[in-house]
């Protein structure tokens, strides 16, 4: 029997910017035992998942993961363009710890409500790779909320935040200070990947990040932990 699955997110999820955490999940498994539907927007914050459910809603599948609140998490650090964000996002809200909260909880009780999925919310993967940093710090905050979310309405929660900390902390990466992406460095992603022809990983490696392409975005290890993180949470048992 082909499980059918709903990957939910931001540009984690949409792939243009990471390697592809949905691919490397698919090849975990039997080709025709899973099948993955990819439902992820860039740059969107839990407001606007909440507004985009109706298309998992109208055709329910059998499991639904949900990988938001990075986007929530980097307004809420010095040096963001908050402003820059709401417009673009239209958000109605300027971006709060609580406002994220409760977009993230309504989400989850519209999809328990009108789907019969199992559900997995995962922690947030780390932002930059200084584990004492104030980015590293709000990813960290940040799951804990999706931990009180995924608790309160009791549907599996998926510790990619420990899992991705704990590579970190056996890796011992260089101190390189977290630095937040502008419209211009993610066109430089594109442009060395698409045009160069560089892979991701490479550019990562030539960066000195362990995990990510830019503190963000993430390379194979990073992807690779968000597929062991939900195939060990929600498919092991299943398939």
């Amino acid at each position: 029997m082909t499980i059918r699955i709903a990957c939910l997110g931001d540009s984690l999820t949409r792939a243009q910017f990471s390697v592809d955490y949905l691919g490397l999940l698919g090849r975990r498994h039997p080709p025709g035992d899973v099948q993955l539907a990819r439902l992820g927007a860039n740059g969107d914050f839990a407001y606007n998942l909440l507004q985009r459910l109706d298309a998992v809603v109208t055709n329910p599948p059998d499991v639904i993961t949900v990988l938001i609140g990075t986007n929530d998490a980097r307004a809420s650090l010095a040096g963001y363009p908050v402003e820059q964000a709401m417009k673009r996002k239209q958000l109605p809200d300027r971006p709060s710890a609580g406002w994220f909260q409760q977009c993230l909880g309504t989400v989850v009780a519209r999809l328990r409500a009108e789907t019969d999925a199992t559900i997995g919310l995962l922690s947030l993967p780390v932002l930059g790779q200084q584990l004492d940093g104030a980015a590293a710090q709000a990813s960290q905050a940040y799951s804990r909320m999706i931990a009180e979310v995924a608790a309160t309405n009791e549907v599996a929660y998926l510790p990619l935040h420990e899992r991705q900390t704990e590579e970190l902390r056996q890796a011992g990466p260089p101190p390189i200070p977290y630095r937040e992406v502008t419209p211009a460095a993610s066109v430089s992603v594109l442009v060395q990947h698409a045009v160069l022809r560089r892979s991701l990983d490479t550019i990562s490696r030539r960066r000195g990040l362990v995990l990510t392409t830019d503190h963000i975005h993430q390379n194979s290890r990073g992807a690779t932990l968000i597929a062991e993180v939900i195939d060990a949470g929600l498919l092991t048992q299943s398939t």
